[in-house]
């Protein structure tokens, strides 16, 4: 059964720094795409950042986080990441982590990420 599991998400202070991860399974991972979603309360879900399946081609980012935040994956342990640093309380939202390959789709239960004093 496809599965994807993020962790790491917990309070964090302005200004730190957490990295997410994602861990994969049940699925040829390594060749889907990963992107990271955030959905703050009251908010739609957006688009964080994403990832090819080899992790060489282009990186994508969303606005808000460029320059603070980074994506990156281990197919060989089945696993994507969020690095996130200079963190800001409008950062806090539910982190999801999705695999894509055409149509195919996988999405993990997500995981909380909340910047407060």
């Amino acid at each position: 059964q496809a599965q994807l599991v993020e962790s790491g998400g917990g309070l964090v202070h302005p200004g730190e720094a957490k990295t997410l991860s994602c861990a994969a399974s049940g699925f040829g991972f390594k060749s889907y795409a990963i992107q990271w979603h955030r959905q703050a309360p009251g908010k739609e879900r957006e688009l964080v950042a994403g990832i090819s399946s080899n992790g060489n081609g282009n990186l994508l980012y969303a606005d808000s986080v460029k320059g603070r935040f980074t994506i990156s994956r281990d197919n060989a342990k089945n696993m994507a990441f969020l690095q996130m640093s200079s963190l800001k309380p409008d950062d806090t939202a539910v982190y999801y982590c999705k695999a894509i390959m055409g149509r195919s789709v996988y999405w993990g239960q997500g995981t909380q990420v909340t910047v407060s004093a």
